[in-house]
């Protein structure tokens, strides 16, 4: 007969029991523990606040602050989690450098000259030239879309600033940032196609505080077109009155903005490794990103990311015994700014993915965590166990949690893991609570005290859990016959 009772060696938590064979001498091994067992004691715990998902992200966002791609800062806090992740336990922990062109903001202003003079709140996106020394003054021309600004005839905006005034729609699931952002990529090349001496973006954002969010711009053959700059909302909203009052908003606009060529960020990697030996060593690969925007401290973007799954690996690498994989933590660099060589591109997701090209079949599923701290509601699994024993088990254990399953495979896995999702690694992901993330992102005020400790210990258990379960296992993730 079993009964539940403290074992041998079995008392990594407060509180908790795990089972073994009543009788048995106190020397001997205590009997296998079943996953979904260990991965409920996993979830309670973090609940009860034993995770560390707290303090890392204080002392990363009070020693560094931002974390700019490529910075003296994103460097030292990479050197600081290097030895951070040596001092709990974990294994393997090292850096992967790479080169960037990186950006530096230096100093702008933007102010309301006609019809009447007023200071605006603006910021500079990111991988914007600077203006003419003296500034650059003209008339705004509003379009209310991005598709608007694109159809104007070439040449027609000379002289101008063209600003696009779409309004980020405020989502559970963050599916509004989506045509907003694209405004902020492709309408600096718009801008310029048309003539146009700078562009404005109402901001891509959902917050009503006067906070402008930064962000990157795309580069049109080896750079950005024109200097382009986010306007806080209700300034955007200021110059959508005027215009509405028949006036045109004349504005001036000035920024020091500069490149960096021969920089170079880096990934941090640690595992806690399996009990499988090489050459069966299979992967969970858990990332999130170090770097930040220049403008608040990265506390919710995304340093409650590398917060959530550096606790999460803790509390498996604390357990009693290993998984069978290897549990693997990257704290991607340079995930926020643009490359002239490749526009658009996350380059410590590639860096990763070209690095570990031949680890990339073993690697059994990979998920990251980019949207703040704020509640998961929902999971979302491989196509291949979308259904079957292994999602039922998850639900089991996420469910008390208020997390729901989502009926769909992810739909997005990811900037930092995509490029080894698109390698063939299958992914899986826990859905957050996004209705106040676009507030703060890329602002000033993405700070530690925006971060609610409940929620964020929410996410650990939740990660924690889920890793857990697909760590310990030999579930295949991939899709019937899929290498």
């Amino acid at each position: 007969m079993l009964k539940t009772t403290r074992c041998a060696g079995a008392s990594w938590l407060p509180g908790v029991l795990l089972v073994c064979q009543i009788g048995t001498p106190a020397h001997a091994a205590p009997a296998a523990v079943a996953p979904e067992t260990v991965a409920t004691q996993l979830r309670d715990a973090a609940l009860a606040g034993h995770d560390i998902a707290y303090g890392w992200l204080s002392e990363l966002t009070t020693r560094f602050g931002a974390r700019p791609a490529g910075s003296p800062n994103e460097q030292a806090a990479a050197e600081w989690a290097v030895l951070r992740l040596k001092a709990l336990g974990f294994e393997n922990v090292h850096l992967e450098s790479f080169p960037i062109t990186a950006w530096v903001r230096g100093t702008e202003s933007a102010q309301l000259i006609a019809p009447t003079r007023q200071p605006l709140v603006a910021a500079a996106l990111g991988e914007s030239p600077p203006t003419p020394a003296g500034g650059i003054e003209a008339d705004v021309v509003l379009f209310p879309t991005l598709a608007e600004l694109q159809a104007v005839a070439p040449g027609s905006l000379a002289g101008r600033i063209a600003c696009v005034t779409l309004r980020m729609v405020r989502t559970e699931d963050g599916a509004g940032y989506g045509p907003a952002v694209a405004a902020r990529i492709e309408g600096p090349a718009a801008a310029a196609r048309a003539g146009a001496s700078a562009f404005l973006l109402r901001s891509a954002g959902t917050g009503t505080a006067r906070f402008a969010h930064t962000g990157t711009t795309a580069y049109v053959e080896g750079r950005v077109p024109v200097p382009a700059f986010a306007l806080s909302n209700p300034d955007a909203d200021q110059l959508e009155r005027i215009a509405a009052l028949g006036q045109s908003p004349r504005v001036q606009l000035s920024s020091t903005a500069s490149t960096v060529s021969g920089a170079h960020s880096q990934n941090v990697v640690a595992d806690i490794r399996g009990s499988a030996k090489s050459p069966l060593e299979q992967f969970v690969l858990l990332g999130a990103h170090l770097d930040s925007w220049d403008q608040g401290t990265g506390a919710v973007d995304d340093g409650a990311g590398t917060a959530i799954i550096v606790a999460a690996a803790k509390l498996i690498r604390d357990l009693p015994h290993k998984p069978q994989r290897t549990v693997r933590v990257v704290l991607f660099g340079s995930e926020e700014i643009a490359q002239p060589v490749a526009p658009g591109s996350v380059f410590g997701g590639h860096a990763y993915a070209d690095t570990h090209r031949g680890e990339l079949p073993r690697h059994a599923l990979a998920a990251e965590s980019d949207l703040g701290a704020d509640r998961i509601y929902a999971f979302a699994l491989p196509h291949a166990v979308l259904k079957g024993e292994f999602a039922d088990t998850v639900l089991r254990v996420l469910g008390p949690l208020g997390i729901l399953a989502e009926s769909h495979a992810p739909r997005d896995a990811g900037a930092d893991v995509a490029p080894s999702v698109e390698a063939g690694v299958p992914a899986f992901a826990l859905n957050q609570d996004a209705t106040r993330y676009f507030d703060l992102h890329h602002t000033a005020d993405d700070t530690l005290d925006k971060v609610d400790r409940v929620q964020l210990d929410q996410n650990v258990a939740a990660w924690a859990a889920l890793v857990w379960l697909a760590a310990d296992g030999t579930q295949n993730f991939r899709e019937p016959g899929a290498p």
